[in-house]
């Protein structure tokens, strides 16, 4: 398993994955970013989050390798279909994966993402429009929310100041 880093707006990105795909992106908060080569089955995936982060990309486009149930894998799936700049609800999310009773395995399912950004868990909010429950913290989930909004002007949600690298 080949590891790279990035540094992030939100803190450094830890990603993993080997020629079967990427396997898993996180984000660390107090950490230096080692200083090596970036492998080459890895190489890709820098460069499409740096685009993202630029704001120059809105869809990825790479080969997936999550590690999970089959449950897990149809929700992370469905939450790859949500548009750049759109958020859809838990509620909603699990009508779309055809039980509506089925939530809190839904919300779970998407807590347990090991693909923050590329899987965009960060787009399911509340059914009244809150922002509720992100691993990588709210203060992340906004700043992504925000970076997607169509409108940089107005701000879905207001931002708090974070130094994400104290």
């Amino acid at each position: 398993m080949a590891t790279a880093y990035l540094k992030t707006p939100l803190g450094v990105a830890q990603i993993e994955g080997d020629q079967h795909g990427i396997s898993s992106v996180s984000v660390k908060d107090h950490m230096q970013i080692p200083n090596k080569d970036i492998p080459e089955e890895l190489e890709d995936a820098i460069y499409q989050l740096e685009a993202y982060f630029s704001g120059s990309r809105k869809q990825f486009d790479l080969p997936l390798n999550p590690k999970g149930t089959d449950f897990q894998k149809k929700v992370w799936e469905e939450l790859s279909q949500i548009p750049y700049g759109k958020s859809i609800s838990y509620l909603d999310l699990s009508k779309k994966l055809g039980d509506p009773k089925a939530i809190r395995a839904v919300a779970a399912a998407n807590g347990k993402n090991p693909l923050w950004i590329i899987v965009p868990c960060h787009r399911v909010i509340g059914s009244n429009g809150d922002l509720v429950g992100y691993a990588g913290g709210l203060e992340r989930k906004k700043w992504l929310l925000n970076h997607e909004s169509a409108s940089k002007q107005q701000s879905l949600f207001p931002m708090e100041q974070t130094n994400w690298f104290l």
